[in-house]
């Protein structure tokens, strides 16, 4: 091991009350204590500079263990309440995990205010006022669809991010005519969460993307290593850039995130986006929400499914029809997954790996 200086890591206590952790991160992020981890850790020591470990799994299934540093969280806690315009005093309530660069942000953004977040995590019945807060689309979702004291303190916040999962331009469209001031938001957990905010930069972070529409990232709120891989981690750095697995372009001098380049697959030997396929089923045929994803294949090597949650089950035959048209032959459905609800996580996005064990499951059954 390298002959740096280490300090001690300590798991978050789950019997710790919102002011006895906030105490602890504000401890680890002046160097006066631990640092904090959200999550198993299988070092014993971290880099002084390090305040905050995050397990991230990615696309792969395999965990990282992402380093974040004092002035990284702290630099994305200040441009986020600029960007929104919060002033010391006010207030944001916590609707999101802990497990998560998420939820650890709306604490910091506390912090950097002076003041204690409101824990709504468990309200039932109405919320206490609050001026600002984050959400991920499922939440959002609820809200606009029944629940009516989320919905009433959303629409009484001045601003709402949105982020964890791709916010579709309907629910974006259905929150704005409610009178929710929606702030979407677009990072990772190696960004110190949410750096871009309706396509521009926070500041302190800028991005570029290259000729295969790969979106690459630096800034002040960036990760120092993944604990766990430090080689993985210098791999994704390039000229001071983290490269991610995701793909945009720009319009109106705007970002605009697509998709995942590992979203892509292959079958039949041509690429297929599972993110376009989503996105053309669920615009062509209302009511319905729906994922791709693919299993390994003989034939095809990747086979396209498609799982549909909800009551509205459209004509296999059609959805196969135009998306042949709107993308190829090849990125026809092999086989539909009929399902109660989309299995999730718990920021919102889409369990792939759970839905190809449920396909698996299904087809031996």
């Amino acid at each position: 091991m390298e002959q740096t200086s280490q300090r001690e890591i300590r798991a978050i206590d789950p019997t710790w009350d919102l002011a006895e952790l906030m105490a602890r991160l504000a401890k680890a992020l002046i160097g006066d204590g631990p640092a904090l981890a959200l999550g198993p850790v299988s070092v014993a020591g971290t880099p002084d500079r390090v305040a905050l470990v995050v397990n991230t799994s990615g696309s792969t299934g395999i965990a990282k263990e992402v380093g974040l540093s004092a002035s990284a969280l702290l630099e994305s806690a200040k441009s986020a309440n600029k960007f929104v315009g919060a002033k010391p005093g006010q207030v944001w309530s916590l609707l999101l995990p802990l497990s998560h660069i998420a939820g650890i942000n709306v604490l910091v953004r506390s912090l950097e205010l002076g003041t204690l977040p409101i824990d709504a995590r468990e309200i039932t019945g109405k919320y206490p006022f609050a001026d600002f807060t984050a959400v991920v689309p499922t939440q959002l979702f609820r809200a606009l669809n029944g629940d009516s004291d989320l919905l009433e303190h959303l629409i009484s916040a001045q601003a709402v991010l949105v982020g964890g999962a791709a916010l579709s331009s309907e629910l974006r469209e259905a929150s704005h005519n409610a009178g929710i001031k929606v702030i979407e938001t677009y990072g990772m957990t190696e960004t110190s969460g949410g750096c871009i905010y309706n396509g521009t930069p926070l500041d302190g972070t800028e991005f570029e993307i290259d000729n295969l529409g790969v979106i690459s990232i630096t800034s002040k709120s960036l990760a120092t290593t993944y604990l766990n891989d430090p080689k993985s981690w210098d791999e994704k750095i390039r000229n001071g850039y983290f490269v991610t697995t995701d793909l945009g372009y720009i319009e109106d001098g705007k970002l605009v995130v697509t998709g995942r380049s590992d979203d892509l697959i292959i079958s039949g030997g041509e690429n297929i986006s599972l993110a376009e396929v989503e996105r053309i089923v669920s615009t062509t045929f209302s009511g319905i929400d729906c994922a791709a994803f693919a299993i390994p294949d003989s034939q095809w090597g990747q086979s396209l499914q498609l799982a549909i949650a909800g009551d509205v089950k459209p004509e296999q035959s059609a959805i196969n029809e135009y998306l042949s048209s709107q993308i190829s032959k090849a990125a026809k459905v092999k086989n539909f997954l009929y399902l109660n609800q989309l299995p999730r996580t718990v920021l919102g996005k889409i369990d792939r790996h759970k839905l190809a064990e449920l396909a698996a499951e299904a087809n031996h059954g």
